[in-house]
């Protein structure tokens, strides 16, 4: 009776898995709600810069370059360091009259409070239509605020864009390179079935409007990150927001350096996650339960089953993961992940367990 329920609860797990990588090859598909439009709305960009002086040097001529007729740069400046951006950067303003520097003067009650130096710069902005970036992301082509601003209608004024992580040979690179692209697959479908829950922060455009009509981040502007998936919590309804996956709209940010800078952004990612709502949260658990459920059972259904009854389960599982996984991979730029599909599946699984078990003994941020 026992081993009877653990088939069928295997069989279960592992139809809702691939009943979601179903879901997950939408973004394979044009977006219906991509309507490039011939307007050209002026465009505000806005660039947060917290003591990454460097970065934004290398990063801002990318930025003064683009094919674009009608924008200005505002590089939103919190740096603890008054000398971080330096006199290149005092010198790129001298000769761009599109070039604004918004100097983040911290209060007691925001102190190096992102949300904060944000609102500051999207209350300064000339335009209307905004696009935010980081001063560590790297914009891949001058046509990138055209791409991200081309969904832009009376109707659409959120456009959420895909940021992926740069490469270099090691296996903790290739590991956040896959968790991000997943991640990317999973914002891109959920929001395709008007479920949207999340949106890279340096890769994120909407109207201002938006931004006034939810008050702002003051409903959570007491959790230390959420400005981009918290903002679409608020701000998104299944009429106003789309995505641009054209390959000109893609940034770049450097990928973490060590395992515990990284899983201390995973635990900050999944503590946010409570303050989605229900349907986000349940879509997203389940997938994770899921998974792991599929991995737990399937092995032990191969001590107590006939592999001729298992074995064809799970390579129908795989081999819809692999279709779906690698085409997107190939879509978003990352095609050589799937190479790897297994070991960095299951290595991905063993870290989430572990970041559940350490959010569970985790206060809620409040």
């Amino acid at each position: 009776m026992l081993l009877t329920v653990l088939f069928y609860v295997f069989v279960a797990v592992t139809g809702i898995q691939i009943i979601y990588y179903l879901l997950f090859s939408s973004i394979l598909v044009k977006n219906k709600e991509e309507v490039i439009t011939s307007n050209e709305y002026p465009i505000s960009v806005i660039v947060y810069n917290k003591n990454s002086g460097d970065s934004l040097r290398n990063n801002l001529p990318n930025l003064l370059n683009q094919k674009y007729s009608k924008f200005e740069i505002l590089i939103v400046d919190s740096s603890t360091d008054d000398n971080d951006l330096g006199e290149l950067i005092l010198d790129f303003v001298e000769k761009h009259n599109n070039l604004k520097i918004i100097k983040v003067e911290n209060n007691e009650a925001f102190w190096g409070n992102k949300k904060y130096a944000l609102t500051l710069g999207i209350k300064a902005a000339k335009y209307d239509h905004l696009l935010f970036t980081d001063a560590k992301t790297k914009v891949l082509s001058t046509d990138w605020i055209n791409s991200m601003s081309s969904n832009f209608t009376k109707t659409k004024t959120i456009n959420l864009g895909y940021r992926k992580f740069s490469k270099s040979n090691s296996f903790l690179n290739l590991l956040a390179r896959f968790e991000n692209l997943v991640t990317a697959i999973q914002c891109f479908s959920f929001l395709k079935i008007k479920s949207p829950f999340m949106a890279f922060g340096d890769n994120l455009a909407y109207n201002r409007q938006e931004f006034f009509n939810v008050k702002g981040f003051i409903y959570h502007i007491k959790v230390t990150n959420g400005e981009d998936d918290l903002f679409i919590r608020d701000a998104a309804t299944k009429e106003n927001i789309t995505y641009t996956l054209d390959a000109n709209s893609f940034v770049e940010n450097k990928a973490p350096e060590s395992l515990l800078s990284w899983l201390s952004s995973l635990k900050s990612n999944k503590l946010l996650q409570r303050h989605y709502k229900f349907k986000q949260r349940l879509l997203l658990n389940l997938f994770s339960l899921t998974k792991i459920l599929f991995y737990v059972f399937g092995t032990i259904s191969f001590f107590f089953f006939s592999w001729q009854i298992i074995l064809p389960i799970v390579l129908s599982y795989f081999l819809i993961q692999f279709i779906v996984v690698g085409l997107s991979a190939k879509k978003l730029q990352e095609p050589y992940v799937i190479f790897y599909l297994p070991i960095l599946e299951i290595s991905l699984v063993l870290i989430q367990i572990s970041i559940f078990i350490a959010n569970s003994f985790s206060k809620t941020n409040r």
